[in-house]
């Protein structure tokens, strides 16, 4: 047990790390390295938990650099995708929800790592502010993966890097909200996950303001492409992993 409090420390701190640094990406560190060691239904509830925080004190310090309108909108199309999320929780297999995981990191990942000039988008388009916000509900019920979608829609938008970052903690932080409510209507939350959850904070606070002093250093594009090549080795090995029934 004394291991595990230790591995979910360390986690939180790394995830939170990457999420204050660049805006997104600790789901997509924290679940599946939590899942290694915690119930997929453990480790998915204590990501959303850590996003409030996160989000909360981001938001905080950036709240003029945010998009309010595209924030508005992906955060009400979202709240409809969050429940068909939930449902996939909560009666989809573990292996199941470790594949659609597994693909999710990947495709996101190699979309980041090749992706080319795509669609961009002048003003903002209520048909892409549907999609991209209700399947980064369904992911974020499902899996505590809204970052994806969003993504995207932030690419299309060209939004620049501090808008970027902020206008998404505006939208994590009341769509994570809602997201653990819908976990405690489904009685998701227990004691273990508030124990864990009591472990990572501590780790979390200092590596919310760590990652603020990166974020406004940060100026080398190489390191993005060392996150997603990352992200892509992780996605990859959960894959296997399910394919192989672990």
């Amino acid at each position: 047990m004394d291991f595990t409090f230790f591995y979910v420390a360390a986690v939180s701190f790394i995830a939170t790390l990457v999420r204050s640094t660049l805006g997104f990406g600790e789901s997509l560190i924290a679940v599946p390295l939590l899942i290694v060691i915690l119930p997929v239904t453990v480790a998915v509830p204590l990501s959303v938990l850590l996003s409030i925080v996160i989000a909360l004190v981001v938001v905080i310090q950036d709240h003029r650099k945010i998009h309010l309108y595209s924030a508005k909108w992906l955060i009400i199309f979202a709240l409809l995708g969050i429940p068909l999320g939930l449902l996939l929780l909560v009666y989809g297999s573990e292996n199941q929800v470790k594949f659609g995981l597994g693909a999710a990191i990947t495709g996101y990942a190699l979309y980041a790592l090749w992706k080319k000039d795509g669609l961009q988008l002048k003003t903002d388009h209520k048909g892409w502010l549907f999609a991209c916000g209700f399947l980064s509900g369904v992911l974020g019920g499902a899996y505590g993966l809204n970052g994806p979608p969003l993504i995207v829609y932030g690419n299309m938008r060209q939004w620049d890097a501090k808008q970027f970052r902020a206008t998404l903690q505006a939208y994590f932080l009341p769509v994570s909200f809602a997201g653990v409510i819908g976990y405690w209507m489904k009685d998701l939350l227990n004691t273990d996950i508030f124990r864990y959850f009591m472990v990572a904070l501590p780790a979390a606070i200092p590596a919310i303001f760590l990652g603020r002093y990166l974020n406004h250093r940060l100026n080398n594009e190489s390191f993005f492409r060392y996150v997603y090549l990352g992200l892509l080795c992780i996605g990859i090995s959960i894959l296997f992993g399910a394919f192989n029934g672990h």
